[in-house]
């Protein structure tokens, strides 16, 4: 700025009045020249990390030091670098600190660095950018606010937050604009307990701060700027951090320019300092001592003022910036291109917001905020927005509209018939939809082949859903319907089963169904259980016929043959031919009455173990040890479990015939 003031002064000596045309033109330029913006979305104004770098990675100790490994992540990860959107989290403030998540400096986007889940994570994002080589006056402003966990680990153990601003070309870290954050048990200089804590462990919070990086006289230098938080070493403790940059990088700010008809003058100096102080040019007069300093009516155009800078304990270098009170502004307003809202979702209006300027829209209707410059729209009807612009001051008043069409697209799926049948029945599952330009229907996710129709009939079991087009390019999903189509099971004879009487036995049916009656109900404690207990006091035989229905309404019927015999019985035949004809091939034990066979043993003539059946074997096919046995007389032995919980033994003898 005083580059800018010696240019002014030899300006005034050279021209005379009748230069006045020219004279305006040599102030714009150097107006232009000094006011330069930020580099590309160094401010994250474009709603999203186009020039930034992001990085992923871990912290871990290292010969007593705290060591961050990072490593490009390829671009945002949402657990890790996460924008807010100032349209949409208005209000909405960081559990532990209370202070909003978007920067209370005017900003539209701000980031969060890293989050409370611990794991020894580490995150970072870094910027990197080349200061014009005309460009000696130049400082930028960045804002960071802080929630450690305070575990009370030693120090380079614990959760921490770093922010490096290094000149590149001259690999130098700029030492008034860089430090290291990490809690020590204790409040930090402008720290403060947050009410919530995590793990019975002590949170630290601080509250949005500014920091200004003055790099002036850096012209042609490449300036990086990385922020950093990380975990604690260990798995469980957390640490992360809000970040944004001032939208302007020059040394003027929020309303030093100003337009012709302000009836007032706020100056505004960057938010997020401990302490302001306002002099005149000459430093000879204290004008205020707050972040703002009012002029009504404006000050003669051409007054310079400067503020100091007084970043919170320490953290940071005490700066002073100059501004020059021109009331050279003017104000465009720009409600944005017209858009279409489908069934009111939200679409976005306007611009990024500029510091100082005052937005107004009507109707509110469908607006998510009707006092912010770039507001979500979702309108029921079309509709046109105004938006009215205006400086701080009243003046440089501007008026723009846009027209937001609000197709709608009725999205209901109605359903006639069941939707779960069997195929046996004649049911049906027939949907509908409302009339819509274009439609189509999916199963399982998957486009249905000439499925277009306002009616679609389903004929195989899947979920289905149809989208809705219009010609405007809405689409929309009907609610998702599954179907069940069934095909039922055939009915099976399950194998004979023997009950002893006065003896509980457990059958058991086929569990596939929603509902199992065992008919006769005839000695059975529960004839709809699918495991009812039998039991009776004397011999009978009883056939039952067990009906099992499904969700879809498929009937299958099975049968079950009971016999009660009085006693346990265990039969081995007295002979078997192991010839391969399909007729008495093996021997094996038949069992009345008992539940499990603990050992059936067949011996040779010689006293030698040549089978032995620990379970439900097939039994023995006349070999031993893969040679046929001759024909001759064979010893078995038996002992099995049977239904009244008593062991049974048994012994005997067969013969085999070849």
């Amino acid at each position: 700025m005083q580059k800018f003031l010696i240019q002014y002064k030899k300006i005034i000596t050279f021209f005379t009045t009748t230069h006045f045309q020219l004279f305006v033109f040599f102030i714009l330029f150097i107006l232009k020249l000094n006011a330069q913006p930020c580099p590309i979305n160094i401010d994250f104004e474009s709603g999203n990390f186009n020039g930034w770098t992001c990085y992923s990675g871990s912290v871990a100790q290292v010969a007593g030091k705290n060591v961050i490994t990072l490593n490009s992540s390829g671009g945002p990860l949402f657990s890790q670098h996460q924008l807010f959107d100032a349209a949409i989290s208005t209000g909405e403030t960081d559990y532990y600190g209370g202070f909003p998540v978007i920067c209370p400096n005017g900003s539209g986007y701000s980031v969060k660095l890293g989050n409370n889940s611990g794991g020894h994570e580490a995150e970072g994002i870094s910027y990197e950018f080349t200061i014009p080589a005309n460009r000696n006056t130049f400082s930028l402003i960045y804002h960071y606010a802080v929630v450690f966990q305070d575990p009370r680990h030693l120090d380079f153990q614990q959760p921490r937050l770093e922010l490096e601003i290094t000149n590149l070309t001259d690999n130098e870290l700029i030492e008034c604009s860089s430090f290291t954050f990490f809690p020590l048990g204790s409040p930090l200089p402008g720290f403060f307990q947050s009410p919530n804590s995590a793990d019975s462990t002590t949170v630290w919070c601080k509250d949005w701060s500014a920091v200004t990086i003055n790099l002036n006289g850096k012209a042609g230098k490449t300036i990086q700027l990385f922020f950093k938080t990380a975990d604690c070493v260990f798995t469980r403790h957390f640490g992360y951090a809000y970040i944004d940059v001032n939208t302007e990088c020059s040394s003027e700010f929020t309303g030093a320019t100003y337009c012709p008809d302000d009836t007032a003058v706020n100056v505004i100096a960057p938010y997020g300092y401990s302490n302001y102080n306002w002099f005149n040019n000459t430093f000879s007069q204290h004008l205020g001592s707050q972040q703002q300093i009012r002029f009504s009516p404006p000050p003669a155009v051409g007054t310079t003022i400067a503020v100091e800078l007084t970043p919170y304990n320490g953290y940071g270098c005490t700066d002073t910036l100059y501004a020059r009170l021109i009331d050279t502004l003017t104000l465009k307003a720009f409600a944005g291109v017209d858009a279409i809202s489908c069934n009111q979702e939200l679409v976005k209006l306007g611009e990024n917001p500029k510091p100082g300027v005052v937005y107004s829209w009507t109707p509110a209707t469908g607006l998510t905020n009707a006092f912010i410059a770039n507001p979500r729209a979702g309108p029921a009807n079309n509709t046109t927005y105004e938006l009215t612009v205006r400086n701080a001051g009243g003046g440089c008043l501007s008026r723009d509209t846009v027209i937001i069409t609000a197709p709608y697209i009725d999205s209901s799926l109605l359903v006639n018939g069941n939707t779960a049948y069997c195929i046996t029945s004649n049911d049906s599952t027939v949907f509908y939809v409302q009339p819509a330009d274009s439609i189509q229907w999916f199963r399982n996710n998957l486009a249905i082949r000439s499925a277009n129709q306002t009616r679609f009939k389903a004929s195989l079991s899947g979920t289905y859903h149809a989208v809705l087009y219009n010609f405007l390019g809405c689409s929309l999903s009907t609610r998702p319907q599954q179907v069940l189509i069934e095909i039922p099971k055939p009915g099976i004879t399950y194998p004979v089963q023997y009950s002893v009487i006065n003896n509980p036995l457990q059958l058991a049916a086929r569990d596939f169904g929603i509902s199992t009656i065992w008919k006769p109900s005839a000695h059975l404690d529960d004839p709809s259980n699918t495991n009812p207990v039998f039991k009776v006091t004397n011999e009978i035989d009883q056939l039952y016929t067990i009906e099992i229905k499904t969700v879809a309404g498929c009937l299958t019927t099975d049968t079950q043959f009971v016999k009660s015999i009085k006693e346990v019985k265990i039969y081995v035949p007295n002979a078997f031919t192991p010839n391969n004809n399909g007729l008495n091939d093996l021997l094996r034990p038949l069992l009345l009455g008992v539940k499990e066979i603990k050992f059936f043993r067949i011996y040779n003539r010689w006293g030698q173990l040549v089978y032995d059946m620990q379970s439900a074997d097939r039994g023995w096919d006349g070999t031993f040890k893969g040679m046929l046995q001759p024909s001759g007389t064979f010893v078995w032995l038996v002992q099995g479990l049977g239904l009244d919980n008593k062991i049974y033994t048994q012994k005997g003898i067969t013969t085999l015939i070849r």
